[in-house]
């Protein structure tokens, strides 16, 4: 297998908890990835800032991203929503989605991979446990796996 460079990814969080948020930039820093990281706090500002509506009109502060980290229990618009909405658009469909969550129910792992997504981590509780996933996802979307072009 033929080494790659790792690159910058522009990663897309959608998580309404600050704290939640907060730990997934640190876990990040702490594990030396290359990433510019977009939070978004519940499902609707997601969707405007995947296209480019309200606050996100202009595009310039919200770039195509690489991956989403998308929690599935969010207000206003739920992740399994956010979800369906991205898997069934043509221009959208292609961006790896990993549900990054609290919840281990098996519904709802279920219903995430009938509808796409591409991984599913229940979040660990301990901050090293949550460094050591977020390191390893990384290495696989960006050493292992060729994304897709933008």
């Amino acid at each position: 297998m033929k080494e790659k460079k790792q690159k910058e990814i522009v990663i897309l969080l959608v998580e309404d908890n600050p704290v939640d948020i907060e730990i997934t930039r640190r876990a990040f820093e702490k594990s030396n990835i290359k990433y510019k990281l977009c939070a978004v706090r519940d499902g609707e500002e997601a969707l405007d800032f995947l296209y480019h509506k309200g606050q996100y009109a202009d595009g310039g502060q919200a770039p195509r991203p690489d991956l989403i980290l998308l929690d599935i229990n969010l207000p206003r618009i739920g992740g399994i929503d956010v979800l369906k909405t991205l898997k069934a658009d043509p221009d959208l469909k292609r961006i790896p989605i990993t549900m990054l969550t609290v919840s281990d129910k098996d519904e709802d792992i279920i219903r995430s991979f009938d509808l796409g997504v591409n991984s599913y981590i229940t979040k660990p509780v301990d901050f090293n446990k949550f460094v050591e996933a977020m390191k390893t996802h990384h290495f696989y979307w960006t050493v292992i796996t060729e994304l897709p072009p933008k």
